[in-house]
């Protein structure tokens, strides 16, 4: 993976940074008792250092023949300490001449199995150090080496593993934006063309009647069924706020059908309410005055900063004058369900109708919340979805 990259970079550096220490310690002691052994052991882990890198830096490569190799190499540089050394070996401080060149392994143990292949290398690595230093009698610091062979292993593994693991989560997050991403583009090409032709096919056959009213029929059962399918997957909504798109939804029936985006409609919960309960009071008046099996639709869109939602039946429509007669007489079903409610969320109502044209009405809210009235400032009102009682009677006028 593209994560470890990084780790086997770093324990390459370490690869070369522990060779040259080893090197200053040859030099230093001039090589012990037997010089040339000892620089033909800096020789092989210069030899070794150079191919672990190069065959490390592939990934097909980092596969258990190579890590066992690296393993034996460090543990013959080690083992071959005491015939280069000699008496010297027993002296206090003395390193092994690979010195913390032998901890390479380990690390490249660990970051290809985690910690516990990290201890497993830690643990081969520690007996031949702890065995080295128990035959020159180094009793009082017998425990040091091992345990930081222990800590590298462990503590490196881990964070891989850990590394690894966030990786994959990343990957998995990227695809499903991305599947989540075509799904919305094809949703938005189906709900402009082809939803769009099953609607108007189903409107125009009961328009036409006799078997025209069949296909438009199966035009309105194939939208519904495709409607659903392509109806994106619950988004997360903020606290204080609802989906429009949700609300308008639930209208949906045979005789009621309900265009949305296919993108949320997010609002502030209180005016999500009142919006969906205004639109519930259009679909009673179109109930009450154009019958029960009478056809609606429902169009909502987002733009400049608003939401507007359209209820259109072809019922008789209104006559001229006939809303302010109603208001008159005491039926508030428009000027208060309707109007009053959405002037309280800073939003406008047109009505577009005539005798024997149904009639259309247009609510318009901003996205924004209203800036005055009773639900201006920080939103006191109803959060679950239930419209504050307004006393209308449907009365459509």
């Amino acid at each position: 993976m593209a994560i470890e990259g990084p780790f086997w970079r770093a324990i390459a550096v370490f690869r070369v940074a522990s060779l040259v220490y080893a090197a200053a310690l040859m030099a230093q002691h001039r090589g012990y008792e037997q010089p040339v052994l000892g620089w033909l052991v800096i020789g092989v882990m210069a030899l070794w250092t150079a191919g672990a890198t190069f065959a490390y830096s592939a990934e097909s490569a980092r596969r258990w023949p190579l890590l066992a190799i690296d393993l034996l190499v460090a543990l013959a540089c080690l083992l071959v300490s005491p015939y280069v050394e000699g008496a010297g070996q027993g002296a206090e401080g003395t390193m092994p001449v690979p010195a913390t060149w032998i901890a390479a392994p380990v690390l490249a143990w660990a970051v290809h199995g985690g910690r516990r292949l990290g201890a497993v290398a830690a643990a081969v690595v520690a007996a031949g150090d702890l065995w080295l230093r128990v035959r020159t009698g180094q009793a009082p610091v017998l425990i040091n080496g091992a345990v930081l062979l222990f800590l590298a292993g462990v503590v490196v593994g881990h964070v891989a593993r850990l590394a690894r693991q966030a990786e994959e989560r990343m990957q998995r997050a990227i695809e499903m934006e991305a599947a989540q991403r075509e799904r919305d583009r094809l949703a938005r090409d189906i709900h402009d063309s082809v939803l769009q032709v099953l609607a108007l096919v189903q409107r125009r056959g009961r328009q036409i009647g006799g078997e025209a009213a069949e296909l438009g029929r199966l035009a309105g059962e194939q939208e519904a069924v495709l409607r659903q399918l392509v109806a994106p997957a619950s988004a997360a909504v903020p606290a204080g706020s609802a989906d429009l798109r949700t609300l308008l939804l639930a209208h949906a029936s045979p005789q009621v059908t309900v265009s949305t985006p296919a993108t949320p409609m997010i609002l502030p919960a209180p005016v999500a309410a009142e919006t969906a309960a205004a639109v519930r009071a259009a679909l009673d008046n179109v109930r009450d005055h154009c019958g029960p099996g009478a056809r609606a639709w429902i169009f909502a869109e987002s733009s400049d900063g608003a939401i507007t939602v359209t209820v259109r039946d072809e019922g008789p429509g209104i006559a001229e004058g006939r809303l302010a007669e109603a208001a008159a007489a005491g039926r508030l079903g428009v000027a208060q369900s309707i109007r009053g409610r959405i002037a309280d969320l800073g939003g406008t109502v047109a009505f577009a109708t005539g005798v024997g044209e149904g009639t259309e009405v247009e609510i318009s809210v901003p996205i924004s919340g209203p800036v005055s009235g009773p639900f201006a400032g920080p939103f006191a009102g109803p959060v679950s979805g239930a419209p504050r009682s307004r006393g209308g009677d449907g009365a459509r006028g």
